[in-house]
């Protein structure tokens, strides 16, 4: 594994591989990160792993300068994995005139996340877009626990021709149901059995979600009993009808946001 810091070495590197895959990350590996670095191994003959905690992408500072560091781990982990190559760039190498504010992305912004972190996935198609621009992959592989990320991105990269593939990846969980992130590092032992009491009271309950039953209010209050602090939202959505190019085949994903303290956690079901 070669470890790069320098943007002018990495393009030099790259130059000519013509079967590579782009494995983004903020750091913080843990097993789901794996299992896409795997997936992107199996693939590709050559996997380059980034690590970046994109400063714009938050939405407030101290939620930025808690977010988990351990780049000793990090490396270590990612070392056990055999990747090829990992990137480890600056803010100045990634933003050397500043950031992008008038990129254009999908309508399905506006929705879940996006109605309570403004710019949220604005700043993270501009870095994701400064790193294929930089390493110029042929496919990126992206976790479908993001799923709303993942749509905007896919569609980001088909609207303008970017030769890359999105390559979604299936959600990884911890044994209790739990969809593996960064923030569950977060998490004391106790807030981890009130996320897994979460996701187990949604999976059982998505067929009454799509079944029009109107049960909304009272799972609600079942997961505030759990002891969360705050629900961003709980929606279920059609993705197939969320971002270009349309599929008439329905595919519900029940999204969820919420807080566990002043942790948020995110799933789709």
């Amino acid at each position: 594994m070669k470890i790069i810091q320098s943007k002018k070495k990495i393009i030099r590197i790259l130059k000519g591989e013509k079967d590579l895959g782009f494995v983004p990350t903020m750091g913080a590996i843990h097993k789901a990160h794996i299992y896409i670095i795997k997936k992107s191994i199996s693939l590709c003959k050559k996997t380059i792993v980034s690590i970046f905690v994109n400063k714009p992408q938050f939405n407030e500072i101290a939620d930025y300068k808690k977010y988990p560091r351990n780049f000793k781990k990090d490396i270590s982990l990612l070392k056990k994995c055999k990747i090829d190559y990992l990137y480890l760039p600056t803010t100045k190498q990634i933003y050397p005139f500043g950031y992008n504010k008038n990129i254009k992305i999908s309508s399905f912004n506006k929705k879940l996340c996006g109605k309570f972190r403004p710019g949220h996935f604005e700043s993270v198609v501009d870095v994701i877009d400064r790193f294929i621009k930089i390493i110029k992959p042929n496919k990126i592989f992206l976790g479908e626990k993001d799923m709303q990320q993942l749509k905007i991105i896919e569609e980001f990269i088909n609207k303008n021709q970017i030769k890359t593939k999105v390559v979604g990846c299936k959600t990884i969980r911890e044994k209790n149901g739990v969809a593996c992130s960064s923030r569950n590092f977060l998490l004391s032992s106790n807030d981890f059995i009130i996320a897994s009491r979460v996701y187990k009271l949604l999976y059982k309950n998505k067929k009454l979600f799509i079944m029009k039953k109107n049960i909304l209010e009272k799972i609600k209050n079942k997961i505030f009993q759990f002891g969360v602090k705050k629900i961003d939202y709980l929606e279920l959505i059609d993705i197939n009808k969320q971002t270009r190019p349309f599929k008439k085949k329905k595919k519900y994903k029940l999204f969820v946001a919420y807080y566990i303290g002043s942790t948020r956690l995110i799933d789709n079901i």
